[in-house]
């Protein structure tokens, strides 16, 4: 039976109200202020008050101050202080009603400081269970993400050892939720300290956070030194350019990979994480579910054949066994029956779940279609080619083996073993390339293996947009071929995926609805490249070749681009005009005039005059090719391969001369004062010029986002595949 809390003096809770309110009221206001010299007025009249519960949750004074996060820093740190001085080491392991000591919210808090303030007091209180009794500080500490109390109190914890109160449980735990707060420091300390804990859990973890695993870039000296090395073919070990992160993850998949296919498989499968489980299971289900429907229609109709047959065995002129006649109607009227119910079955629950599917239920689903054709067609040819007294032990022995060949059919077909490895395909989904690369260099026939889809891993990251984990196809030489050539139970190739619409939220890592297109006629093209040519025009279940899906599944992305281009094109080519009227007035309206006797501008002979010339004839010309290059994108046709290089090329160009035009608009405005003032007034023009700075460095801050996401789009883009570096097999030796 679990001990009760250590529970403070209840007096003042229990007691006359009126006393609460004196004095229980005001200690717990200062307390949650951290007033110190109010708390310390009324402690010095009562002391006891220290101990005492001043909430209903049976809460002391240093419980409140300890969660308090309404004061800085500085305040709370004093009053706790201050408080604990006055306090016995046994004050300190007092506990609210639920098992929480002040240590343990002030770690549940994150605050640090108060943390090391009450655990030199009274060390032991970093084993005082808090939550019911059931989370250590250090692990409420990791499951809240402060990474300074966790530090610390790891350090203190002399690592975790038995005599600290750690278990096998209480280490797991506190793992896991130190690779979810990315406290992988701590976390690389345990997994290194403690090999039982390497578990799929955690590498499930780790494949939700693409961002977390990485390798450092070293510096140029190291870089320099691993060349040399690189050069006479030496081979360094070691993790000095590997995040914490990354330690940790290829400490534990080395420990996994070590193990049978069958627990690497388990692993893999999610069989230990939730919600892979709950989606693995669905489809184990979904697949018994469809063999019991077949074996219970086979089984009835398998029965009532050979209840026939020994009916008209015992007595064949009896009324209650079929006629002669009547023999061949009756087993008719069977297969009838059960094309019929199967039929209608099968259909029934491929409406209730049709989205996820698995390949072996698809199968067995056609299976079963093709075996009721099979069944049908052999029923009619068997009566039209038997004697009329054959028919009947002809058609039923014909139906029994219809029935073992249908039965162990569908036996092999569900019997087929395919891991999904569902931990694998969430990576893939994060863009997690880093874990993904981690697994095939321990376990390389993970590039092999499919899901229920009959799709690889390089199916998913085409499917889901991953450049990263595609991009792998190019390290693994002629294997690529034989992967790239599988094909879903809906005849869908490599290039049938990429030509349905990537998900939303990797679109929306493309600013511009028409860049967004852009990419995905990236990836069309680079698959199309990628495939051998005759599956580039292979048609799918649903009639439909690559080219054809692609062009159906982003008509609407069409269309929102071509509005979004000619928006932005509209109100660049209106800034553009402006700016074509205003210099071209400026030309003839000169700074200073002309001279009346010969025409000539009074300043021609200045330099700064002729600055002025050049800058306006330049804001001129180049608001004027903005203009055209706008006006060409309006009167684009917006076909689809436009959206390639035509309209991003267009917009780029626009953006860039009406950039031009801005600046040297501004140039011609600040030039012609210096033309008119002398030295006398020189801070005049100077003054003008850094104001007219304000308009430039607002285009460039405001619009320089658009133009260089158009010409990364464009022309960096052409380095998305095909990378120079190699991260799965190195050319050079790995250091």
């Amino acid at each position: 039976m679990e001990s009760p809390p250590n529970l403070p003096n209840g007096y003042l809770i229990e007691g006359r109200r009126e006393a609460y309110l004196r004095i229980g009221v005001p200690l717990y206001e200062a307390s949650i202020n951290c007033d110190w010299k109010a708390a310390k007025a009324i402690l010095d009249v009562h002391p006891e008050l220290v101990t005492c519960s001043i909430t209903d949750n049976r809460e002391t004074a240093l419980h409140v101050a300890s969660s308090s996060v309404n004061r800085s820093g500085k305040q709370v740190e004093k009053f706790v202080q201050n408080l604990v001085q006055i306090m016995e080491m046994k004050d300190l392991e007092l506990q609210n009603k639920n098992y929480n000591t002040a240590f343990y919210l002030a770690a549940a808090a994150g605050n640090v400081e108060l943390v090391k303030i009450m655990f030199e007091k009274n060390r032991y209180l970093a084993r005082i269970q808090g939550s019911e009794g059931e989370m250590m500080p250090l692990e409420v500490a990791a499951m809240y993400g402060n990474n300074e109390v966790v530090k610390y109190l790891y350090e203190q914890s002399n690592d975790l050892s038995d005599e600290n109160g750690w278990r096998y449980t209480g280490r797991g735990f506190l793992l896991q939720k130190c690779v979810e707060a990315d406290i992988f420091g701590v976390a690389l300390k345990i997994v290194k300290k403690y090999p039982e804990l390497r578990s799929g859990s955690v590498l499930g973890i780790l494949a939700q956070k693409p961002n977390a695993i990485y390798e450092k870039k070293s510096n140029i000296i190291k870089r320099s030194i691993k060349s040399v090395f690189a050069f006479i073919c030496l081979r360094v070990e070691g993790y000095e350019d590997e995040n914490e992160a990354l330690q940790v993850l290829k400490l534990i998949w080395e420990d996994i990979a070590r193990r049978s296919k069958w627990e690497i498989d388990r692993i893999l499968g999610g069989l230990h994480h939730p919600v892979m489980q709950k989606q693995t299971l669905k489809k184990v289900v979904q697949d018994l579910q469809l063999q019991n429907l077949v074996y219970k229609h086979l089984d009835k109709l398998e029965a009532e054949i050979r209840l026939s047959n020994a009916n008209n065995e015992q007595d064949p002129e009896s009324t209650l066994t079929f006629k002669k006649p009547d023999q061949v109607h009756q087993l008719q009227r069977l297969i009838s029956e059960f094309i019929v119910n199967m039929h209608v079955e099968t259909q029934y629950m491929n409406k209730q779940d049709d989205s996820s599917e698995s390949l072996r239920s698809l199968k067995l689903r056609n299976s079963i279609s093709e075996h009721l054709i099979m069944m049908h067609d052999s029923t009619l040819s068997t009566l039209k080619g038997t004697s009329k007294y054959n028919q009947e032990p002809v058609l039923r022995n014909l139906i029994l083996e219809t029935i073992t060949e249908f039965r162990g059919h569908a036996s092999s077909i569900t019997e087929e073993t395919r891991m999904p490895y569902p931990m694998l395909i969430l990576a893939i989904e994060m863009g997690n390339s880093k874990f993904v690369v981690e697994l095939i260099r321990q376990y390389p026939d993970l590039i092999w293996n499919v899901d229920d889809n009959n799709h690889t891993i390089f199916h998913h990251a085409v499917k889901h947009r991953q450049e990263d984990i595609y991009n792998l196809l190019y390290e693994i030489g002629a294997m690529k071929d034989m992967i790239i050539s599988h094909r879903d139970a809906k005849n869908n190739n490599m290039l049938h995926l990429v030509g349905k619409i990537s998900e939303q939220k990797r679109l929306e890592d493309v600013s511009g609805v028409a860049l967004q297109m852009q990419r995905e006629l990236l990836w069309f093209q680079e698959v199309k490249n990628m495939i051998p040519p005759q599956y580039r025009e292979e048609v799918n279940e649903d009639g439909l070749t690559p080219q054809e899906l692609f062009t159906m599944e982003h008509k609407h992305l069409v269309t929102l681009g071509e509005k979004w281009m000619k928006d932005t094109a509209s109100q660049c080519m209106v800034v553009a005009t402006l700016i074509a009227t205003i210099v071209f007035a400026a030309a003839f309206t000169i700074p200073g005039g002309y001279d009346q006797n010969n025409g000539i501008p009074i300043f021609h002979s200045k330099a700064t005059f002729m600055v002025f010339v050049i800058a306006d004839s330049v804001s001129l010309f180049s608001s004027s090719a903005s203009i055209i290059m706008f006006l060409s994108i309006l009167t684009s046709r917006y076909a689809e391969r436009d959206f390639l290089k035509s309209l991003p090329n267009k917009l780029m160009v626009g953006l860039a001369t009406l950039f031009l035009s801005i600046a040297t608009m501004m140039i011609t405005f600040s030039v012609s004062f210096f033309v008119l003032y002398r030295k006398g007034l020189l801070w005049t023009p100077i003054l003008i010029s850094a104001f007219a700075m304000i308009p430039v460095l607002l285009y460039i801050g405001l619009q320089s986002g658009l133009f260089f996401d158009v010409f990364r789009s464009t022309y960096r883009s052409r380095y998305l595949f095909k990378p120079q570096k190699h991260v799965l097999y190195y050319k050079t030796p790995m250091f």
